[in-house]
């Protein structure tokens, strides 16, 4: 099978590899508290987004190298990057109310659906002429890359953890930081079926 990956499944794969990375980083950081290791979560998401776009522009330089496999792989890849890894991040830096938890399922699930929805109407959103998609119907996954960027700065502030803005509300059985909401919104960006996106 890695005999049949061309360049851009290879970039792909590199995407994949530093959103899995990302989230393992989160998970020892847990147990040492070693700040190093979530700079290293931080930064493999930008290199993950730098790959995603760097995989599409090479799949296009030779229609004939163009890989089968292509947009399944960047999807699945995707989900890693910018669904699951971002959640994590923000479960290990202190969202982790049973309200926050339930949020950051919706999230990721949205990025799931949203990312099946485009490889079933991929086909019928392509330009008859040149063959590419005109628009995304929500926004595309890798946005979620504004939310990292805001947890890296809350980090960086020290607003973390008890000190996360908004604080923390207690709902029901659960806690809720209202700053979870921000995924929740993400997430809902995502599954629209009105917002439609200029594809570049």
């Amino acid at each position: 099978m890695l005999r049949s990956y061309t360049a851009a499944d290879a970039l792909t794969i590199g995407n994949a590899a530093c959103g899995t990375m990302s989230m393992f980083l989160c998970l020892n950081y847990l147990v040492t508290t070693d700040s190093r290791l979530l700079w290293g979560a931080f930064g493999l998401l930008p290199a993950a987004l730098a790959c995603d776009m760097l995989d599409g522009y090479v799949a296009r330089l030779s229609v004939r190298r163009q890989s089968r496999l292509g947009a399944d792989l960047d999807s699945l890849a995707d989900v890693i990057s910018f669904g699951v890894a971002p959640a994590i991040l923000g479960f290990t830096l202190g969202l982790r109310g049973g309200w926050d938890m339930v949020i950051l399922t919706y999230f990721v699930v949205c990025g799931v659906s949203r990312l099946a929805r485009f490889n079933v109407t991929a086909a019928t959103l392509a330009d008859a002429a040149t063959g590419k998609v005109k628009y995304f119907e929500g926004t595309p996954i890798p946005t979620s890359i504004a939310i990292v960027a805001m947890l890296c700065a809350a980090f960086v502030l020290g607003r973390v953890g008890d000190a996360f803005w908004f604080g923390s509300i207690r709902i029901g059985p659960a806690l809720l930081h209202p700053l979870t909401l921000v995924y929740g919104v993400s997430g809902s960006a995502m599954i629209s079926a009105t917002l439609r996106i200029p594809k570049p």
